[in-house]
């Protein structure tokens, strides 16, 4: 069933973009962590995206993407109004909350608006919530007045210092686990390495550490395997065992080659999309 896109915003112009669905239904029962599956035409492939934040009392649900592939290159190309063919949802498991003492929540790129919806949900338990955020520069950060509107503290950091702290999250990371003995668990959502990153900061202090691998899945319902991951020496399918996992207990190594085992074909598929756009315009 077709969803109507009741707002769009460029967080990033030409990059990043945030989309407001009408979708009720999911938007009744989504929760943190979740994810749909997008469809933007016929010709078109199945790819996830986390659920950035719901509204179920308005029926509408938040995704961020950012614009890398021909499907997000379709997607970035409507309009508030137009319709998404598909989007099916929410799916996944839920992020597992539970009252305790701090929080840690950490992003990066787009991941900080998936982490926005997980740290939202830690909030509404009663959890004191530290959000820490990073990006190349500040003009790529997103969701910082989100986050800030209900996160107890939000940290930020930039590779360039354009912003906050000059360096890596991880930096951040680090210097709050040292003072802060209360830390139940960190959150990372984001680029892999990122996520990888964080795992391996936590690891001596013995903090249990959540990594969500979202962008691993094609049809997201566990038929077709291909986002498989190595988890405590164990095979899980990121889209129904997941999308998130311990930190401590995957393969990263093996995660970066199957992200990467695809890219000469999502190169001729881009190639191929912009060709048929570019004799499109011609005519």
């Amino acid at each position: 069933m077709p969803t109507t896109i009741l707002h769009k915003e460029s967080l990033i112009p030409g990059r990043t973009s945030k989309l407001v669905l009408d979708a009720p239904q999911i938007a009744a029962t989504a929760k943190p962590g979740h994810f749909v599956m997008l469809r933007v035409n016929e010709q078109g492939e199945r790819f996830p995206l986390t659920i950035a934040d719901t509204d179920p009392e308005k029926g509408t649900i938040t995704i961020v993407y950012l614009v890398m592939g021909k499907s997000t290159m379709l997607l970035e190309a409507l309009s508030e109004g137009d319709s998404i063919l598909d989007v099916a949802g929410p799916l996944g498991k839920a992020t597992h909350i539970v009252k305790g003492d701090s929080v840690i929540c950490v992003g990066g790129g787009t991941g900080i608006a998936a982490m926005h919806h997980i740290a939202k949900g830690h909030h509404k338990a009663g959890n004191y919530v530290i959000a820490i955020i990073g990006a190349r520069s500040k003009d790529l950060l997103l969701f910082e007045n989100e986050l800030k509107s209900f996160c107890d503290e939000v940290l930020i950091s930039t590779d360039d210092g354009s912003y906050g702290h000059k360096g890596f999250v991880t930096d951040l990371l680090k210097d709050r686990l040292e003072k802060d003995k209360k830390v139940q668990e960190v959150v990372a959502v984001g680029p892999v390495p990122m996520m990888q990153a964080v795992a391996g900061t936590t690891l001596p202090f013995g903090v249990a550490t959540t990594v969500s691998l979202n962008s691993l899945m094609v049809d997201g319902i566990g038929m077709c395997g291909a986002c498989r991951v190595t988890v405590d020496g164990e095979t899980k399918f990121t889209c129904v065992d997941g999308p998130e996992f311990d930190g401590h207990k995957v393969d990263f190594a093996e995660l970066r080659q199957r992200l990467s085992a695809f890219r000469s074909q999502e190169k001729q598929s881009i190639e191929h999309h912009e060709h048929r756009c570019s004799c499109h315009d011609k005519h």
